[in-house]
């Protein structure tokens, strides 16, 4: 059972180990009660998927790999969906080490095990990456384990998520959903907690659909300076875009779409707008590319 909103190549990936595939609910709290209805209508047997006590040792060996992988952690960072996964950690990793730090990480959208711990009410309810930890209710065992075991919960953005995804990918070469890299985010967040120490993320999970993964990295280009979109007024007549193409060219751009606008009204007919999608290779070449424009009399809007 998975929510509406869940990432298509994480239904079709269970599909493919043979699983029945059911959608329901706006949100994994409301795919649960869903899930129970089901589990009494064709006599089943409901698994909570981190209110268990059999699902957090589960999730805890993770702890024990990482841990049996690289000694001396000073610190684990780990996402916060409804608690399994770090309550198994935390109870791991502490057995082994009772000086290690736990980390725990939310999405700003859904802090309810934030709100739990910290006793805030913060809401819970909006469009996240981070799909996977969108839970709106934490666990009852999952909330006393957090509340013993992990030393804080840190709070991430929409955009620092998108970023750590995209970071992993290009510098790790490794896909991971924006669940688990709230993780790597939280680090790049709070760097004052985490400068000078051994720190262990946990990056679960790589179900990302690919159209929204060419979004992330898109928009992770454009905040970079390394995408930018130029609209320019240009006197319409033949050879001015071509003029413009040039000087992009001489200034090292890449033109990656170029879209023609002669029904702007806020210029004169004589004027069209010409809208310039350009590859550049970091923000500073973004501004000399705009100089250079700009110094060839063209006026850029924006």
């Amino acid at each position: 059972m998975m929510p509406l909103g869940t990432p298509f190549a994480k239904v079709r990936h269970t599909k493919g180990f043979g699983a029945r595939v059911v959608l329901e609910g706006a949100t994994l709290s409301e795919a649960s009660v869903h899930a129970r209805a089901l589990a009494e209508k064709e006599n089943l047997v409901f698994v909570h998927p981190y209110d268990d006590e059999k699902i957090i040792a589960g999730q805890g060996t993770v702890a024990l790999e990482m841990l049996g992988d690289a000694e001396n952690f000073d610190a684990l960072v780990v996402p916060i969906g409804g608690g399994g996964l770090v309550s198994g950690v935390a109870v791991a990793a502490k057995a082994l080490n009772p000086n290690i730090d736990i980390y725990g990480v939310q999405t700003r959208v859904y802090p309810s095990m934030y709100n739990a711990i910290t006793g805030s009410s913060l809401p819970c309810v909006g469009q996240t990456m981070a799909e996977g930890i969108a839970v709106k209710e934490p666990g009852r065992l999952t909330t006393a384990i957090v509340r013993e075991l992990v030393k804080d919960i840190i709070l991430v953005g929409e955009g620092e998520i998108e970023h750590a995804i995209a970071a992993l990918l290009e510098v790790e070469k490794t896909l991971v959903e924006g669940a688990g890299a709230s993780a790597y985010a939280a680090v790049c967040a709070r760097p004052d907690l985490f400068r000078g120490r051994k720190v262990g993320l946990v990056l679960s999970g790589g179900n990302v659909d690919m159209r929204l993964l060419s979004n992330v990295i898109l928009r992770e280009l454009s905040r970079e300076g390394r995408i930018l979109s130029l609209v320019i007024e240009i006197v319409d007549r033949p050879g001015v875009l071509a003029q413009v193409a040039t000087l992009v060219g001489e200034a090292g751009g890449n033109i990656l779409e170029v879209l023609h606008n002669r029904m702007a009204t806020d210029t004169s007919a004589k004027l069209a707008h010409l809208g310039m999608t350009v590859e550049a290779r970091d923000a500073e070449h973004a501004e000399e590319i705009r100089g250079h424009l700009r110094s060839h009399g063209f006026q850029l809007q924006g």
